[in-house]
Order: C-alpha cells, then structure tokens, then sequence
C-alpha cells in the first residue's frame, strides 16, 4: 500500500496533520506529546520538513527499545533531533496501551535566520543523526533539558517585544550545547553498545580488506561503513572521535596502514603489487599515505624487517 508523503513547509503544517491549535508563533512552537492526534486514517504517516525539530520523549512503553541494530533497557527519556530537508515515517497506532508524553520544539530556520545560531547550528552533527541514534537521558539531563523548553514556552506566550527572539534563540543554542555534552556522556557510559559498534566496524573492515570488493572498488567510504552498522555517517564520525579521537576516513586509513605492514613484512610482493592490491590505482599514492602515516617510506619499512 503506497502512503501519501507529505511536505511541511510552515510549522502550522505540522500542528494541522497533529490536531493542534494553530501556533502561538509562527517560527517557533513547542508542542505537548499528549495532545498530537494525527489527523489520519492510515497505519503510518510520512512526511519531509523544512524545519528544525528536537522532540523529547518521557514515556516509552516498558521493555526493549532498538536504537541501531542493538536492544537496551532503558527507562528515562529520549531526545532526538531532525533537521530540515529529513524525511520522516512515524506507524501510528489506534489503540495505545499508553501515549508516550514530552515535547516537541519545532524552529523554522527563518527565526534564526542572521542570528550566530544560523551558522553554528550546522556544527551541531546530530541534526544528521537517525532517530534510532537518540540521545538517552538521565533523570537528572532530562529535568535539565525540560526546564530549558519551558522557558522558551513560557518566552513565547508572553507578551513579544524586542528582546524575545534573543531570547529563545540563547535557550535553543543553551539546549544544544547541553546536547552536545550529553552525546559525548552517552558514547563513554554506553560501553556495551559502544562496543558492540566497534567489534562489527573492524570485523566489516577485516572482511573488506580480506575480499576482492578492494582491488575492484578501492577503499571503503565511511558512508559505506556507516550503512553496514546501520547507522548514520555523522554518528559514526562523532562515535569514532569521542572514543578513540580519529574521523572515520582516518580509522579506515589506520586499518589500511595494518593491513600494508603485514604484506611488505611477510610477502615478497613488490610496493607496486601491495599498492594495487590495497585498492590503489596508482602506487605513488600508496607510498605518500603510507609515509604520511609511519614516517618511512614502503621500501624502507621493509628494509627495517631485514
């Protein structure tokens, strides 16, 4: 069955399919959970925005929660954030054992258009993160992510004058950077998915560098890794970083680096054939990267083994 995709423009786009009154500012909203009723007949609803939108989830059913391709108990709330352009599909259910509560904040990138905010927004990667890479929190983060949305509602429902927009803008980039610092939180004390991310990336490096796919297509992109742990590449990137301070292009070359020591110590094969071996179509390239990252050149890393 082929599901109508719908386009929101407007952020009155959004509160119109949700059954909520219209907003209290055009550019702004922050929505109450419980009472989104979305006005539709279908099983799902899909959509692309044009908006910024950071929901906060308080009530998730009891149980299992899948973020990624891994299971966890979790308990406190959720956040996620979706960025403009992002095209979303929510399964509605008719009967809910019971509604999941929080808030929606929704900003229309023409309220912080000529603003710092415009262009450090983009700097925020978790705009580009799925939203099976949520940022779970703590009892005490979600008290502090809460309090932050009430003051920009309780902003927005007061009486609008010069100072508002100021305002509400240094509250959305206060909830960002306190986002931020929860994320980086979030990739140390979740040692068990971290992990579990970390032992599939160097198995699915182990498995392409062993393969043909290498020769035939040179090396793995990191939108290519991140697709096969099935996460987004941003959040591979942000992952990578926090845990072990390279990008994902630099672990790829890490790995790469592994694998050409191993051939120039144990076969007789010249740099030419390791070169092309490892995906290169030309070897001085091999032998830049190379010497970039050991300080030695192919030959003269050989050398040292004789």
């Amino acid at each position: 069955m082929m599901h109508k995709k719908h386009i929101f423009t407007k952020i009155s786009d959004f509160h119109q399919i949700g059954g909520l009154a219209k907003p209290a500012h055009p550019l702004v909203s922050l929505v109450d959970y419980g009472l989104v009723d979305y006005q539709t007949d279908e099983d799902q609803i899909s959509w692309i925005q044009h908006f910024y939108s950071i929901g906060l989830k308080k009530c998730m059913p009891q149980g299992k929660f899948r973020y990624g391709q891994q299971q966890y108990d979790f308990d406190e709330g959720l956040l996620s954030f979706i960025g403009p352009g992002q095209s979303m599909t929510l399964e509605i259910d008719k009967n809910p054992v019971m509604k999941p509560t929080g808030w929606l904040l929704l900003i229309h990138p023409d309220f912080i258009w000529n603003t710092t905010l415009a262009k450090n927004i983009k700097q925020y990667d978790f705009f580009g993160y799925g939203v099976n890479e949520a940022l779970f929190l703590s009892e005490k983060e979600e008290g502090i992510i809460t309090d932050i949305l009430l003051n920009i509602q309780r902003e927005y429902y007061s009486n609008i004058d010069q100072f508002s927009q100021n305002i509400i803008i240094a509250q959305i980039e206060l909830l960002l950077n306190y986002s931020e610092r929860f994320y980086q939180r979030q990739f140390l004390t979740r040692k068990k998915s971290t992990h579990q991310i970390l032992e599939r990336l160097e198995k699915i490096l182990d498995d392409y560098f062993e393969s043909s796919v290498l020769t035939d297509q040179g090396l793995p992109t990191a939108q290519y890794i991140a697709s096969r742990l099935n996460i987004s590449p941003n959040y591979l990137g942000s992952l990578l970083k926090s845990l072990t301070g390279e990008t994902t292009q630099q672990h790829i070359h890490h790995k790469l680096i592994e694998k050409a020591k191993e051939k120039l110590s144990t076969t007789a094969l010249s740099v030419s054939e390791i070169a092309y071996d490892l995906g290169f179509e030309h070897p001085q390239s091999f032998s830049k990267l190379f010497k970039r990252k050991t300080k030695l050149s192919p030959l003269e890393f050989r050398q040292s083994f004789n």
